[in-house]
């Protein structure tokens, strides 16, 4: 169904393609105008005679395949009557699939011809170790035999030499969307070009009535190249565009301003460190130190390795902000390592947290923990101490949040992992201060660059790249436990000799035990029916049995109470444990510097940047680290190459580029967290990190002349279509 009337972005698709198809692309693509049509851009583009590569399509996979008939084989049915016909499809990859059709289909028969070309869809699975697709859907192209495809209205889609495959369903196959694209092309006025001219000029970029249809259609490699480049602008350009006004606007709010004072706590406690800061510490903190002392809200992302001493920075902070007469609070995300800065704090203080004591220096003051674990009559105490204003540090997770924690004066926020934390528990705290307070956010995730500038461009980046004096190094390696069960068995012998020498050691598992799987713990079995993933409660009684009987082990989960959590790992880091079995509630600000050895099980179960967070609980005194990762992925496969890459280095960084090459752009830009759909249809944050700067500087040069876009009204259209408000705030928020 066509229609004779100009067709703009907003027109629903049920008045260009009919009723039924746009109930179809609307149900199962969620695409409802013809805008949202000609944004659903082609995932790849095939070529007549090039292979898709169907050896690498995995089982249980939904694939569109370009592919040419080899043979065809009609054989009658064993169970009941009628005959099946399998059509054995391949590609110049030397790969190959079994096409399944029941009944009898002479006419099917005569069309699959040998030697024809055509795109296949289904779903891949496995019979009798071959690749099969069961009566997939398809369509050939071209070369019609016996005039029968010639009718085929879809084999216009695909005339071009490029052949393009959309994001499809099994309801709406490639080639059903290429047919609507290019009903809605034919009709459609190009939108108003929301780039400015004087950009596109500068950029050599074609305008967005060039680029929607070759895009879709391309009439040559160069022009789709062209159409590509121009839409991922548009994307890249969005993204800064909203980051640079929100730091604009940002940048205008007031704060009371902490300036340094001379002779109070942070004099005091720089002058008690048992060591010396390092170079970065202290460029860093001169970073901060002139941040906080501005009457706008500081909002800056403090990334470093694990152990590069993010948390002396951060304490440094908090004592500014309460020598200025303000209170600072710590966000952390578990009670384990909220409880673990409180103890850390309390012994880097001394007399100067113990403010109200015998013994306490002159101006202390004092550093309260407030977590949901606290009984009745220590809250009151806590909450009272944090509403007066005598506790300058507060520290605590999400409970910190709830209403009946009032502050006398917040003035800095530090959120520990911020990672780990919603958008609104984060924007709660902020919330608690009479102006915005100064914000600083932590990580240990090593973040590309490109990241950073996409998903933090609206904070200032500070980077500790060195580690500590005395911090030592960590050799990590892969144990392949089953092809060399020996080595296995080597791992707990290294692990009992680190204990002999009167070190400590972690096992690491990906699984709690019995019950419903949280956070910590993923399923009980995978989509390709794998054992399900080795369980704490499960290993630590097999161990304590077995590889390493007569050593004293502890066990440690986020289904512990809070009181039995801190006191294992208390216990723990007293010397009274030999080895902690844990999941990765480990993972974030655990230290303990006598452990050296760590051996992370099913280790292909979890991320690469997890795994690079997880082994920096090891080597964090004088000796040498060790992190044995064991694990049954094959040699060769994607798991085992991200393990080998793992054990390969320690530059985080590097690894962090590794895991957002394996993961989906939409994801890093909080699709996961708003629940919608991605709206980086094209842009990649790893291969256009070069565009991705130009167009940073390009939205600050646009912003610092026209604030709110009022001279540019079709591109703040534009930007407001590509990062919806929930994305919006989840950038200015996080």
């Amino acid at each position: 169904m066509t229609t004779s009337e100009p067709t703009t972005v907003d027109t629903p698709l049920k008045k260009l393609v009919g009723e039924r198809t746009a109930k179809a692309l609307a149900a199962h693509l969620d695409l409802h105008t013809a805008g949202d049509l000609v944004y659903h851009f082609p995932r790849r583009y095939d070529e007549r005679g090039e292979h898709t590569d169907i050896r690498s399509l995995d089982v249980g996979e939904q694939v569109t395949v370009l592919a040419q008939v080899q043979k065809t084989t009609v054989r009658p049915m064993r169970q009941r009557r009628g005959s099946l016909l399998e059509v054995t499809v391949g590609d110049a990859s030397g790969g190959v699939l079994t096409c399944t059709f029941f009944g009898n289909q002479a006419w099917r028969e005569r069309e699959l011809r040998p030697g024809r070309w055509g795109l296949f869809a289904g779903k891949v699975t496995e019979f009798r170790g071959k690749r099969q697709l069961n009566g997939p859907e398809y369509v050939l192209l071209g070369d019609a035999v016996d005039g029968e495809a010639a009718a085929n209205e879809e084999v216009e889609e695909f005339a071009g030499a490029l052949i393009p495959v959309y994001p499809a369903a099994a309801a709406v196959p490639t080639w059903v969307i290429a047919r609507c694209v290019r009903v809605v092309l034919d009709t459609l006025t190009p939108p108003e070009d929301p780039l400015p001219a004087s950009l596109r000029a500068s950029r050599k970029l074609v305008g967005i009535g060039t680029a929607l249809p070759e895009i879709h259609r391309p009439t040559s490699k160069e022009n789709l190249y062209r159409a590509r480049h121009r839409l991922k602008w548009d994307e890249a350009f969005a993204v800064q565009l909203t980051l640079v006004q929100r730091k604009h606007r940002a940048a205008a709010w007031p704060a009371k301003a902490r300036p340094p004072r001379p002779g109070g706590l942070l004099e005091a406690f720089d002058a008690r460190l048992p060591y010396e800061l390092t170079a970065g510490q202290r460029t860093v903190g001169a970073e901060i130190a002139a941040d906080l002392a501005t009457a706008h809200p500081m909002h800056r992302l403090l990334q470093g390795e694990v152990g590069s001493g993010k948390t002396v920075v951060a304490l440094r902070a908090m004592l500014q902000v309460v020598d200025a007469g303000g209170q600072a609070a710590l966000l952390a995300p578990t009670e384990v390592l909220a409880a673990q800065h409180h103890r850390g704090m309390l012994d880097l203080l001394g007399p100067l947290a113990r403010a109200g004591e015998l013994g306490a220096a002159d101006d202390a003051t004092r550093v309260e923990l407030v977590t949901g674990s606290l009984g009745a009559a220590a809250r009151r105490q806590a909450l009272a101490e944090v509403a007066s204003g005598r506790a300058g540090i507060v520290l605590g997770t999400h409970a910190l949040l709830y209403e009946g924690v009032d502050f006398a004066d917040l003035g800095l926020v530090v959120v520990d992992e911020q990672h780990r934390f919603g958008v609104e528990q984060r924007d709660a705290l902020r919330a608690k201060a009479e102006q915005p307070p100064h914000v600083l956010v932590m990580t240990a995730t090593p973040i590309p660059r490109t990241v950073a500038m996409t998903v933090y461009g609206d904070l200032e980046t500070s980077t500790l790249s060195q580690l500590p004096q005395g911090r030592s190094p960590i050799a990590s390696h892969v144990v392949p436990a089953s092809e060399k069960p020996a080595f296995l068995d080597r791992a707990w012998r290294r692990l009992r000799e680190e204990v002999a020498a009167g070190h400590q050691a972690y096992v690491v598992c990906p699984r709690i035990g019995e019950g419903p799987a949280s956070e910590e713990e993923p399923p009980r079995e995978d989509d390709n029916g794998r054992r399900p993933p080795l369980a704490v409660t499960e290993v630590a009684p097999l161990l304590a049995e077995g590889p390493l009987h007569g050593l004293r082990i502890g066990v440690l989960h986020g289904k512990l109470p809070a009181d039995e959590k801190d006191a294992v790992m208390r216990t723990f880091a007293a010397g009274d444990l030999d080895v902690l079995v844990a999941t990765t509630v480990i993972e974030v600000g655990v230290n303990v510097p006598n452990a050296t050895v760590m051996i992370v099980l099913d280790a292909d179960r979890f991320g690469v940047s997890q795994l690079h967070q997880l082994r920096g609980r090891v080597g964090r005194g004088s000796a040498a680290g060790l992190c044995l990762l064991v694990s049954e992925a094959a040699e060769g496969s994607s798991a085992r190459e991200r393990l080998d890459a793992v054990a390969s280095t320690t530059d985080g960084f590097k690894l962090a580029e590794l895991d957002l090459e394996q993961r989906r752009e939409g994801d890093v830009l909080g699709a996961t967290q708003s629940g919608r759909r991605s709206h980086l249809r094209l842009l990649s944050l790893l291969r256009d990190a070069d565009l991705i700067r130009e167009a940073r500087i390009e939205a600050i040069e646009l912003i610092e002349s026209d604030p709110e876009l009022a001279r540019h009204p079709a591109l703040a259209a534009s930007v407001a279509a590509l990062v919806d408000s929930e994305r919006a705030e989840y950038l200015e928020k996080g």
